[in-house]
């Protein structure tokens, strides 16, 4: 039986070598890799029953409107839910990921998971990428122990708050909870409060738009409304946009005879046109 009497451990603490590296590929002309800017507004509030989490539906690709109609609050177990904020496939890779291992989790003790649990799973596993995973999020839930939201950002730091807001609108939305939301609101007041914060991102910010999402969570149910309202309603046409034949005047015309003789055909149709293939 052997042992490892000279294994080599690495060193702990931060690698700093491609410091110099870089230093000298930029020195040299390198263009580095531009952040990439995205948009969204997700917000989530505690109420006096639980918790109300918000979200628009507009996914873009730099300038370009991707998707009018995403959805961004993402399932993690019957008793919390997540709104995620950053690159799509990021949030909605890495809420997946933590909702099977809830799961897990559930089965394997036979209790209902703590929403501190799902906040300590997605705060390690981001931090472990070092922000590389653009994932920003908002996670909400409801355990034995009371109503709970968490800011989680993408380099693995969180906040516990009794209101958060995430995404390129976030200024605008939190303008409306920091002067409207108060302690033990009802639940028509909660909608209302997080319905008017999103609305504020989707009219203020350009990376945010289309429909409104909601979802209460409360300590016995959950009712996720999609689309809960329209913030941009498509327009209807008004007026008819077909003129009748003559309405703009000829000013001149010219005809052409055309002779369409065999050899213009011939030349025009060459032989051995092959059929195309069908199979």
């Amino acid at each position: 039986m052997t042992t490892d009497i000279a294994r080599e451990f690495e060193a702990p603490g931060f690698s700093f070598e491609n410091c110099r590296r870089n230093a000298q590929l930029v020195k040299n002309g390198f263009v580095p890799p531009k952040m990439i800017k995205t948009g969204t507004t997700i917000c989530g509030i505690i109420y006096k029953d639980g918790v109300i989490l918000g979200a628009d539906t507009r996914a873009t690709e730099g300038p370009i409107v991707a998707d009018k109609n995403c959805e961004k609050i993402h399932y993690l177990a019957k008793n919390m839910y997540c709104c995620g904020a950053g690159t799509a496939a990021d949030t909605e890779m890495t809420t997946q990921m933590i909702a099977s291992n809830l799961e897990l989790h559930r089965l394997n003790t036979g209790r209902t998971v703590p929403v501190v649990v799902a906040n300590t799973m997605l705060k390690q596993f981001l931090f472990r990428y070092q922000g590389y995973v653009s994932a920003a999020l908002v996670l909400g839930g409801v355990d034995t122990t009371g109503s709970y939201i968490y800011c989680i950002y993408p380099h693995g730091s969180t906040d516990k708050l009794p209101y958060a807001t995430m995404g390129s609108g976030s200024l605008a939305a939190m303008s409306v909870f920091e002067s409207r939301w108060k302690p033990d609101m009802s639940e028509e007041e909660g909608k209302k409060l997080v319905r008017d914060a999103i609305a504020a991102g989707v009219f203020n910010d350009l990376g945010s738009g289309s429909n409104i999402d909601l979802c209460v969570i409360r300590k016995d149910a959950t009712e996720y409304l999609r689309t809960y309202e329209e913030a941009n309603k498509k327009g209807t046409r008004s007026l008819a946009y077909d003129f009748k034949q003559g309405t703009t005047a000829v000013l001149q015309s010219k005809c052409y005879k055309v002779d369409v003789t065999d050899t213009v055909v011939r030349h025009l149709v060459p032989e051995g046109v092959e059929s195309m293939d069908t199979a």
